[in-house]
């Protein structure tokens, strides 16, 4: 076989290098448009042959840029009808489903994204559920197309084109946040994405490859226009208020102009290096279940179960995250049993050898504090692992008992850490009521509600770069020192672009915010005065002034990574 280009002997050695596909397999490549995705058809379509693989592309139209959009799922569309390929679009409000699940714009377009490639890797799926089409009829947007429904085979992998430039800014911007050695990791290679059960999404996995991560942007461009072959630009990519977009117009090139022109390449080495480091570590930390840690059912849980409640009981799986399985019975429902089949960390104490934990070094100490938080369910910043672990060593100093996130407390006895699920006859499942000190700038964690709120200071400049100024408030106005609670009663915030404040309570029940969730959503506390809830505007008389010199943005990210 001969290639038409140099990229593609690279990516071909990469590929066999890697083994992410295997011959025969049915690989759908995501395209978006952009010069990324298109030079990974372009590729592939060159290495088909000699990878033996079966190809179709895959288009997501996530409906925010109106026509612009709509543009771009025509482009990808011919593109497959030129190179005779089976084309699967699909499609969603994204706007709608951020609002909705109260998530950013990147987050609700990944989660619709990645549900569709689920869906694409579901058997027996046909064109009517994800918006197929064949070369023959693939013009104008998925949902406006009729016919008669046909059954496609299973895709069996799914492509994106994320390169060794997005590697870097990944690892860079996970660096700037605060993480650990799981958060340089970066983007794998490959990874298994589960799809949920929506509006959106049909439930499965998706098996998710990433091949371009060894390669640049410029040289896939610069490979794109050596063909000849055009692509689209994405507006989006422009806007200073995504952080990513600002870390690849302005940081990336700083770093690589003015301290080492092989930073990308560098950060790309790192992640790797940080990904083999996490799997060495998750095996450790298989071998520690069921010896080093054991998982005891609390005295009163084996009562409640005794009496015949619908106790939910835990298997522990090597290595993974415990599932759970129920006892089912025929006792009417109670409050204790309410809450043992509430969803939430396990029902069960943890139980850490003392005289082993001491004994091994401060790195193997602190991923056993941090493995039982991730396999009971409740998280542990470093703060908390070095507090216990402080706690283990020196117990007088602290009392008996250490608090911990969502009530869990560590106890040390003569031979052991014993981890203490908070005891529901008392207590919820997760606490209701929670409240934690934001420092600015800086970051609280707030596992009940599932999210880190940062604090970032942004210095003065065009429209502070481009943020949404709903989203800023002056710092003048607020104190040095802000609490991050739940809502109480009583509690009133005044959304920017609304006449008069109101009842927090009404506000979520307008937006359908209900359950446990609404119990437990977040707000920001300064002087006695609510100035942030989570998915509103802030009050526009907190907003900075133009020619203010900074401004404060208060924002959510998940809690992983760390």
């Amino acid at each position: 076989m001969v290639l038409v280009h140099s990229l593609a002997s690279e990516l071909l050695a990469h590929l066999r290098r890697t083994e992410l596909l295997t011959p025969g397999d049915r690989l759908g490549i995501a395209v978006s448009g952009g010069a990324d995705s298109t030079a990974l058809l372009r590729l592939m379509l060159e290495l088909r042959a000699e990878l033996g693989l079966v190809l179709s592309v895959v288009h997501f139209n996530h409906q925010l840029r109106g026509a612009e959009s709509d543009g771009d799922e025509r482009f990808v569309a011919e593109l497959a009808r030129r190179h005779d390929l089976e084309v699967h679009l699909g499609s969603a409000d994204t706007n709608a489903y951020a609002s909705e699940k109260q998530l950013s714009l990147e987050s609700a377009g990944r989660d619709l994204r990645y549900a569709f490639f689920a869906q694409l890797t579901t058997a027996g799926m046909a064109d009517s559920d994800a918006g197929i089409t064949s070369p023959a009829t693939n013009h104008g947007p998925a949902d406006a197309r009729r016919g008669k429904p046909r059954l496609y085979p299973a895709l069996d992998k799914v492509a994106t084109a994320h390169t060794l430039d997005d590697q870097a800014e990944t690892v860079l911007m996970r660096v700037i946040r605060g993480t650990g050695l799981r958060g340089l990791g970066g983007i794998h290679p490959r990874v298994v994405v589960e799809g949920e059960d929506s509006d959106h999404a049909t439930g499965g996995s998706a098996n998710v490859i990433r091949p371009l991560l060894s390669l640049r942007r410029a040289a896939l461009e610069a490979y794109l226009r050596a063909l000849g072959q055009d692509w689209r630009e994405d507006s989006s990519n422009r806007d200073q208020h995504f952080t990513r977009n600002r870390v690849r117009a302005q940081l990336l090139p700083l770093l690589e102009r003015e301290f080492n022109p092989s930073i990308a390449e560098n950060l790309s080495e790192l992640a790797e290096i940080a990904r083999a480091e996490e799997d060495y570590w998750e095996n450790e930390v298989a071998g520690w279940v069921g010896t080093g840690i054991q998982w005891i059912e609390p005295d009163w849980a084996r009562a409640a179960s005794a009496k015949g409640c619908d106790l939910v009981r835990i298997r522990v799986e090597t290595g993974r995250a415990p599932s759970q399985t129920r006892q089912a019975t025929s006792l009417p429902q109670s409050e204790l049993e309410r809450r043992l089949n509430q969803p939430g960390p396990l029902v069960m104490n943890a139980l850490v050898d003392l005289l082993w934990l001491l004994s091994e070094p401060p790195a193997v100490q602190r991923r056993i504090v941090k493995a039982v938080g991730d396999l009971a369910g409740f998280p542990l910043e470093f703060r908390h692992v070095e507090e216990i672990l402080e706690f283990a060593h020196h117990s007088t100093k602290g009392g008996k008992r250490l608090s911990l996130p969502l009530g869990w407390q560590v106890e040390r006895q003569s031979h052991a850490l014993l981890f203490l699920t908070p005891d529901l006859r008392t207590e919820e499942r997760i606490p209701a009521d929670y409240a934690y000190s934001l420092t600015l700038p800086g970051r609280a964690m707030v596992p009940e509600a599932g999210i880190v709120l940062e604090a970032l200071l942004i210095p003065s400049g065009p429209e502070f770069n481009g943020y949404n100024p709903d989203q800023l408030l002056d710092p003048a106005l607020v104190s040095k020192q802000i609490t991050v609670r739940n809502w109480r009663p009583g509690d009133r915030f005044w959304p920017a672009h609304t006449r008069s404040p109101k009842k927090v309570k009404e506000l979520l029940q307008q937006r359908h915010v209900s359950g446990e969730q609404r119990k437990l959503w977040p707000v920001a506390i300064s002087r006695q005065e609510v100035i942030w809830l989570r998915g509103f505007p802030v009050p526009a008389a907190l907003q900075p002034k133009p020619g203010a010199a900074s401004a404060l943005l208060l924002r959510e990210v998940p809690v992983d990574e760390d």
